[in-house]
């Protein structure tokens, strides 16, 4: 490992952190595209198999390019340790499974997207975990359901796709008095904007497909906590059941990290001024964005983010029928259930991520068939507003 001042700030971080050069001396971050590694010797690779000398063994357990994502985003989020996965749910999939047993609690946020709310909804009941889901807003629903014994709360803030905000230190010091660790899923204010480690949180966890990537070319999840969870619990999951990050893409997250400011500030300020744009308009019957004043936790949002994001939910007039007429109508904004894209998506969540949770629950959310979730980004904000207008002009 070629170290680095921890000290230095962030976007020197994104640009050199984590960088383990080879004796060849590169430059660029070196891409070990292998499955497996040799040993100088039998009571070499018995040694290291023993956990008595440090020497890559395969790249399901680790890679050197791996690594290197690894400690970069280490860094970025002020975690002990990290380990990169193959996409974002095998990161939630991973922290949750690794963590818990057969008798033990979780309280979850209900405001999860569609394939968080389906593990805890359907996957941990099957293995005789107890769940619960609160509103996350609510800080009465978390103080009743965590006046009882709990081993793991899980949420997301902002959530997707309403741009819920929970308050992370309140939640944490209740959970905490529960004996339950908090994982957080940061995805939409990134490492940049928010914090939760400092916040209070035990574990947070990324879809590095998103901001991380950022222009829609590999999947890539992350959970980053304290060495010793790391270590202890999250990596023999790993190692056992095989969500390895392949190195390529690595090689590729650890290139988006390092334009990552630069396209996440961009974005948010596009965001904020779309945000605005759409709230003027009449066929539009609100909109949610973190910093805006009519946002109902625009005063939480800002104690703990230092930007509102790249996301912006809106409601049109008329429901579904005027909201698929408004998106069919883009040209310049793509309809794509991704998001934190160089490019501007949108998409309906009543009908795509977040579908299979039911109309009830949607319900519960406020996820009415009016609501768009538009990842707004980098192109020169006019045109974007442009083609919002065309689509309006449509319904």
């Amino acid at each position: 490992m070629n170290p680095i001042n921890p000290t230095y700030r962030t976007a020197t971080l994104l640009v050199q952190g984590g960088i383990d050069r080879s004796p060849h001396g590169e430059t660029a971050e070196a891409l070990y595209l292998t499955s497996g590694f040799v040993y100088d010797s039998a009571e070499q690779a018995e040694a290291t198999f023993k956990n008595e000398v440090t020497h890559y063994q395969y790249s399901r357990f680790g890679n050197p390019t791996v690594s290197m994502l690894e400690n970069r985003l280490a860094l970025i989020e002020g975690a002990e340790a990290c380990r990169a996965t193959a996409t974002g749910m095998a990161a939630v999939h991973s922290a949750l499974l690794s963590h818990l047993k057969s008798g033990d609690r979780v309280v979850a946020s209900r405001a999860l997207f569609g394939s968080c709310h389906w593990i805890v909804s359907t996957l941990l009941p099957r293995y005789g975990v107890i769940t619960e889901f609160v509103d996350g807003a609510d800080l009465a629903q978390w103080q009743a359901a965590l006046s009882t014994p709990c081993n793991l709360v899980l949420l997301e803030s902002p959530s997707n796709p309403m741009l819920e905000i929970v308050d992370l230190r309140a939640v944490a010091t209740l959970a905490h008095a529960a004996g339950a660790i908090v994982v957080v899923d940061n995805v939409f204010a990134t490492p940049l904007h928010q914090k939760p480690l400092e916040l209070g949180a035990d574990v947070v966890v990324y879809s590095c497909t998103k901001h991380i990537d950022g222009q829609g070319r590999v999947l890539g999840g992350a959970v980053l906590g304290r060495q010793k969870w790391v270590d202890d619990v999250l990596q023999p999951f790993i190692r056992n059941t095989g969500p390895s990050i392949s190195a390529f893409n690595a090689w590729l997250l650890l290139k988006g990290l390092e334009t990552l400011a630069l396209r996440v500030d961009a974005g948010c300020r596009n965001a904020e001024q779309v945000a605005g744009f759409l709230a003027a308009q009449p066929d539009i019957a609100r909109v949610w964005y973190p910093t805006r004043a009519d946002h109902p936790q625009r005063d939480l949002a800002m104690s703990q983010m230092t930007a509102g994001g790249t996301l912006v939910t809106f409601e049109v007039k008329g429901g579904k029928e005027a909201a698929f007429r408004m998106m069919n109508a883009f040209r310049l904004i793509k309809v794509s259930n991704n998001l934190g894209d160089s490019k501007s998506l949108a998409t309906h969540p009543a009908t795509t991520t977040h579908m299979r949770i039911g109309a009830e629950e949607r319900a519960k959310l406020g996820i009415t068939d009016g609501v768009i979730r538009l990842s707004v980004g980098l192109e020169d904000v006019r045109d974007v507003q442009d083609d919002l207008a065309a689509g309006l002009a449509a319904i």
